[in-house]
């Protein structure tokens, strides 16, 4: 079988199973399993797969810039986003992290609520000005214009002076092995910091990004309380995040 063969079939199985091993992977077509990790180092540097440890994962499609994903999935990120607009109440402070799912968020929240939003968002602070009854707090520290947010050790001394209820946390990959992922090792250290000061997580996974992995993991899954995703998402994979201990709200 040439390579190119191999490759395609490697991309065929990883897309009808989810993963693949590179142990498996060198049986069923008989060659080493040196070879098998070449395939795979040239297919993630295509970014047609992530590399994990023994084999590969979907890579998330949610890893381009910013303005790239705002026309991604959006009817699903809007109804997304309007069911993780529910889970809040009046009073509460609220992170909202970066992202264009979580940035969807905020056009949801009802006129009258009455809550303190904490961000390190610029676009996510300017699209709450007119709410005339929410607090915006905005994080500062050095842009990182990829995603548009601050990260940094600014952000992260910001960060350890709140205590919320919430933390809507913006993931570009979600897997039930892999855990929660993102594709810049500064802004997985910002979402742990966030998480670690929010009484609840809560993941707003839009459909590119579930059951995909991205290089750098800010945690396991259970690092959330709550994932909302659409209603038609498979059923096996939320029973993985139940058995985790994860509550699945379906939207």
């Amino acid at each position: 079988m040439l390579t190119s063969q191999r490759k395609l079939f490697i991309l065929e199985k990883l897309g009808a199973e989810g993963q693949v091993q590179s142990k498996a992977l060198s049986v069923l077509f008989d060659v080493s399993e040196d070879t098998i990790r070449r395939d795979l180092r040239e297919l993630a540097a295509e970014g047609r797969l992530q590399r994990v440890h023994g084999g590969a994962l979907p890579s998330s499609s949610a890893t381009v810039p910013f303005a790239e994903r705002q026309s991604v999935k959006m009817d699903a990120k809007r109804k997304v986003a309007q069911k993780g607009a529910q889970l809040i109440s009046s009073g509460q402070v609220v992170i909202v992290d970066g992202g264009t799912t979580t940035s969807e968020l905020i056009a949801f929240l009802p006129h009258d609520l009455r809550i303190t939003v904490v961000t390190h968002s610029p676009s996510v602070a300017l699209g709450l000005v007119n709410h005339p009854f929410i607090e915006v707090i905005l994080i500062g520290g050095r842009l990182y214009k990829h995603s548009i947010v601050a990260v940094g050790a600014a952000a992260i001394e910001g960060i350890e002076n709140i205590h919320a209820d919430l933390f809507f946390m913006g993931v570009t990959g979600i897997h039930p092995e892999a855990g929660l992922t993102t594709g810049d090792f500064e802004e997985a250290c910002i979402k742990r910091a966030f998480s670690g000061r929010a009484a609840e997580t809560v993941v707003l996974a839009s459909p590119e990004k579930i059951n995909t992995a991205s290089s750098f993991v800010i945690g396991d899954v259970a690092l959330a309380n709550t994932i909302v995703v659409e209603g038609d998402t498979d059923r096996g994979w939320v029973n993985a995040l139940s058995e985790k201990g994860v509550s699945v709200v379906l939207a």
